[in-house]
């Protein structure tokens, strides 16, 4: 009998293995303790705890700030109803076709009306995963940029949609992972290498913004191409919600390409890729061979719908008046905790705890009538765990004062230090 052979992974770019093997003994603990797979009914801004979860009691009342609607665009009456006129409108809910075959008006009225917004051309995603699914390994073959291929650099910290790609890009060529935002390490790369492309976050999901001033002068001195996800900024930030790398980049053109989901504060679904100074044939290639951004997995009616209406209102001095709202309860927040991430105007804090005490703290905030996300590994570093707090424009004073109070109680820094403690 033929022995059978036994496969030994390489991990040149992921190993789960021990992602789960480790990842797991959390999100068991998360479970045990009530903090994961909430099943909740939403009436006026207050979560109630629906029956069928074992470990919380029907009822049970909680204020979530573990949201990523940072302006509550989501429930805005007008979002909700350009939803529903849509699909009065169309009379189909989702048109089960390619892209490329046939499609109805709704889907390029919004990409136009995001064009508008933008000042560039807009292709629209069911998610932002299915757009870099799409988009990256087209830039690791060269057919998405000069048409050389690049050495791909892929930020350590990038979001694991696109961190899951590094296989993929590998396929057609070469794949490294720097330091988060390692300038110096990505322009030694652009010496070396005729084409270099970078991959990070515009916006991190864990607080904080790409360095888009320093990677455009490498833009400029080498040709480095950019590919940025800036959905956490997306609405949030910027004249008219373009979101943070639109605002501050002075390279807008073929050497940066943008992602952002409309499922956060811009208050929808689906997702966006904003592209400048790319031709039509180019665009043209990434309809056609971009996966799954030409299948049949298009917006269906009603996010069609919502989207143009949540547009409409970031045309409007609304928003304005929504990121000030925002701001002011950032700025709440961080005169009562001590984060890393204080004096931005990014809307996540990260209020560190240990790998030991981050679940039991996240169960106590959540009795006390608050849910903040325990992150862990892997979605941080491990002895970098915390309680991931994400602010929004409706919560209220008192629901932040509340908040910060239970939050000092299970170890978050005070800004205003206590009797013999030195403030840091």
């Amino acid at each position: 009998m033929t022995e059978r052979v036994t496969i030994t992974p390489t991990h040149r770019y992921r190993n789960n293995d021990k992602l789960i093997g480790i990842g797991n003994e959390f999100w068991d603990m998360s479970e045990r303790n009530g903090l994961a797979g909430i099943v909740a009914d939403l009436d006026a801004g207050v979560l109630r705890a629906a029956p069928g979860h074992e470990f919380i009691d029907a009822g049970h009342e909680f204020v979530n700030f573990s949201c990523c609607s940072y302006l509550d665009l989501d429930s805005h009456p007008k979002v909700v109803e350009g939803g529903i006129e849509a699909l009065r409108r169309y009379g189909v809910l989702d048109h089960c076709i390619a892209r490329s075959r046939v499609q109805i008006p709704a889907m390029l009225e919004l990409e136009d009306s995001l064009g508008e917004l933008f000042g560039a051309h807009v292709v629209c995603s069911i998610a932002a995963s299915t757009a870099t699914f799409g988009l990256l390994p087209l830039i690791a073959s060269g057919h998405l940029g000069n048409g050389t291929r690049p050495l791909m650099i892929f930020d350590k910290n990038a979001h694991v949609s696109m961190a899951n790609l590094k296989p993929v890009c590998a396929d057609e060529t070469e794949v490294v992972t720097c330091g988060h935002h390692d300038l110096d390490y990505i322009e030694d790369a652009c010496r070396r290498y005729e084409r270099v492309a970078y991959v990070c976050d515009g916006s991190d999901s864990l607080g904080g913004y790409a360095p888009v001033k320093e990677l455009a002068e490498l833009q400029d001195k080498y040709g480095l191409l950019v590919y940025y996800d800036d959905s956490h900024s997306l609405s949030a930030y910027g004249e008219r919600g373009v979101g943070y790398v639109r605002s501050h980049s002075p390279v807008l053109d073929e050497r940066t390409i943008v992602v952002v989901t409309l499922n956060k504060a811009f208050g929808t679904s689906g997702a966006a890729i904003v592209l400048d100074g790319y031709e039509k044939e180019t665009l043209r290639v990434i309809e056609r061979f971009g996966g799954a951004l030409n299948y049949s997995q298009l917006l269906n009616t009603p996010a069609v719908g919502a989207g143009l209406a949540s547009a409409e209102i970031h045309r409007t001095p609304e928003l304005t008046a929504l990121q000030n709202r925002l701001q002011t309860n950032i700025a709440l927040f961080d005169s009562l905790i001590r984060t890393d991430q204080a004096g931005s105007t990014f809307p996540i804090r990260l209020v560190p705890m240990s790998d030991d005490t981050v679940i039991e703290a996240g169960r106590r905030v959540f009795e006390a009538g608050f849910y903040v996300s325990p992150v862990f590994f892997p979605i941080v570093a491990r002895g970098t765990a915390g309680l991931r707090v994400m602010m929004r424009t409706g919560q209220t004073e008192e629901q932040i004062r509340r908040l910060c109070a239970v939050l000092t109680q299970v170890g978050a820094r005070s800004v205003t230090p206590e009797p013999g403690e030195v403030a840091r």
